[in-house]
């Protein structure tokens, strides 16, 4: 593979693509249930959370390095503009070119909802660059966790079920949006366990190097029950193989959380897939038994 596009592809960190997909899905797997799923706003909901985390990600490689946050040589991912490999322009322009294709598919989402979708869009656009810039990042600052809860949980679930019922009126989606951003805040608490040196050298605050390792490491175990145990109403509703699923998703999480603790540095980075991938999966199973 050409060198220059794998690290492109590295830098839109493939392994934390899950997390936009889950969310959609999930609010698929609800629609199901309540008889109102509809194809077109929930492929056009799926692409615009792809898009919309592309962007997050590349932003927050580009606005890393310029507040002098990454270092070459760092654990984890290769980070291409901080090793040379990309050009902080290059990705500046990138970040805003991929934000721009997102909310130009978050436009045409207003053919099957009411105008305040606008409002909502501008909210997430705003929250893809917050996340690693401006006056307070919410990286840097311990909120990277409730973010993600947000952007990549409560949001996409609630305006994807929107976008096909018509209604936002129903609290056992938006327990299902928290369920889901629980588990992506996961997804962080391992990058953020494996960084917490390198972040702690050169003043990023996130909730590993506030409080520590073995804080994040019982976040990372409470997040995960809680996950589930939001969703058990759902999961009854759908009945037979469906109450088995939060069984062997607690199962896997469990091992998932004991083995964080026996790692350190880049042999974290498959428990950050891993954990991704349950979580897309356990998403999957909804759906499709829903």
């Amino acid at each position: 593979m050409n060198r220059t596009i794998k690290c492109w592809i590295e830098a839109m960190r493939l392994r934390t693509l899950p997390v936009s997909v889950a969310g959609v899905i999930t609010a698929i797997g609800y629609a199901r249930l309540h008889d109102c799923f509809r194809w077109t706003p929930a492929i056009l909901c799926l692409a615009f959370a792809v898009l919309a985390q592309i962007a997050s990600n590349f932003a927050n490689e580009y606005y890393d390095f310029k507040g002098g946050l990454d270092r070459p040589g760092r654990e984890g991912p290769r980070r291409g503009v901080t090793e040379g490999d990309i050009t902080p322009r290059a990705m500046l322009a990138a970040t805003y070119l991929t934000l721009g294709c997102a909310c130009a598919i978050g436009c045409s989402l207003l053919l099957f909802g009411s105008p305040w979708l606008i409002l909502a869009g501008a909210f997430i656009a705003i929250g893809v660059i917050a996340y690693s810039a401006g006056p307070y990042p919410l990286s840097h600052h311990g909120l990277g966790e409730v973010a993600v809860l947000l952007f990549f949980g409560v949001i996409p679930v609630g305006l994807t079920y929107y976008l096909q019922s018509g209604t936002i009126d129903n609290t056992a989606v938006w327990l299902g949006g928290v369920s889901m951003g629980l588990m992506g805040a996961n997804v962080l608490i391992v990058n953020n366990y494996r960084d917490a040196d390198a972040d702690r050298n050169v003043g990023k605050h996130t909730l590993a190097v506030i409080f520590g390792r073995r804080f994040a490491w019982w976040l990372y175990l409470v997040n995960g029950v809680a996950a589930v145990v939001l969703m058990m109403p759902a999961w009854k509703a759908i009945g037979g193989w469906g109450e088995n699923v939060p069984e062997v998703y607690l199962t896997l999480h469990i091992m998932a959380w004991w083995h964080i603790r026996s790692r350190t540095g880049h042999k974290l980075t498959p428990l950050l897939g891993q954990t991704a991938i349950l979580m897309l999966a356990y998403a999957l199973a909804f759906t499709a038994l829903a």
